[in-house]
């Protein structure tokens, strides 16, 4: 059975904006759980050197069923919570499932799915105090690590694509924060952004985008949040400032607090988005079904 929720769908068409918009966009029941007569996919653990840390750290990666090394695949790297690590989204959120699912009915465009440890530190795991002040700090640390060691690593060992537009950041919580902050500081590097649920950690929006017009060069801007989210002033002062400015995004309210539930159908609606013509992807996930 369908839920019905709030979406605020802004989108610059012939000069004009669209907004408060209501539709049906929940995941059917059943997107998340494994069918054994489908292809799948494959996750494997790396590991690079990260001259940012100074040390060598781990990620999952994720292929795509049908996965050729002689093909090139855009990418998409996922970002996980405060509390979490390269295995939250694996553990918790099966991207794995829901990915292979959708490649099944023929959703999505071939990517690969790259699965980092957003706690750019030595020590990484989310152990002890997860709020003490060195461990908050490592997920801003994250972005060298980030643009310096795991892209060029993933692009020297997988047949990627390596322009900005067939790069896409996501992420939950504090990787939502962190997706705003380093999607819409390197717009020159990501041309799909999508932010679950942001953190506290999220820059103010005049941090974010001193330019506002800069972010008109993305191909898609998915701020979600579900509508009984304590964190959802986060998400919600980001989408006023940029409807203030006219800047094209999406805001999705959805039915839900700060969980796994929430974050598993934003990936399930931001994968079909990505890497494929936005104008008629959006149209058609937003109308009714």
């Amino acid at each position: 059975m369908r839920n019905s929720l709030i979406l605020t769908f802004v989108f610059l068409m012939s000069g004009l904006f669209v907004s408060a918009q209501n539709a049906d966009r929940q995941a059917p029941q059943g997107f998340d759980v494994e069918k054994k007569d489908i292809p799948h996919g494959k996750i494997d653990s790396v590991q690079y050197e990260s001259k940012t840390v100074g040390t060598t750290r781990k990620a999952l990666i994720y292929t795509p069923p049908g996965y050729k090394k002689s093909n090139k695949y855009p990418v998409l790297y996922l970002l996980h919570g405060i509390g979490g690590d390269e295995k939250e989204w694996y553990k918790n959120g099966t991207p794995q499932i829901i990915l292979d699912n959708l490649y099944a009915q023929g959703k999505l465009t071939p990517m690969i799915v790259v699965l980092p440890n957003g706690r750019a530190m030595k020590d990484d795991r989310a152990t002890g105090n997860i709020m003490a002040k060195d461990k908050v700090e490592a997920f801003a640390t994250f972005e060298k690590d980030l643009l310096n060691d795991l892209i060029p690593f993933i692009e020297k060992k997988y047949p990627v694509k390596k322009d900005r537009e067939n790069r896409a950041i996501a992420g939950l919580s504090m990787g939502g924060g962190q997706t705003l902050n380093f999607g819409l500081g390197n717009i020159d590097k990501f041309a799909w952004v999508g932010a679950f649920s942001s953190a506290p950690n999220t820059k103010e929006p005049q941090q974010l985008l001193p330019n506002p017009q800069k972010a008109k060069e993305l191909k898609l801007l998915f701020i979600s949040c579900g509508d009984q989210d304590g964190l959802m002033s986060f998400s919600k002062r980001t989408s006023d400032y940029l409807t203030a400015n006219k800047i094209p995004h999406i805001f999705y309210i959805e039915p839900g607090g700060h969980d796994f539930k929430v974050w598993k159908n934003d990936l399930y609606i931001f994968s079909q988005m990505i890497f494929k013509p936005v104008n008629q992807e959006v149209n058609d996930l937003l109308k009714s079904e």
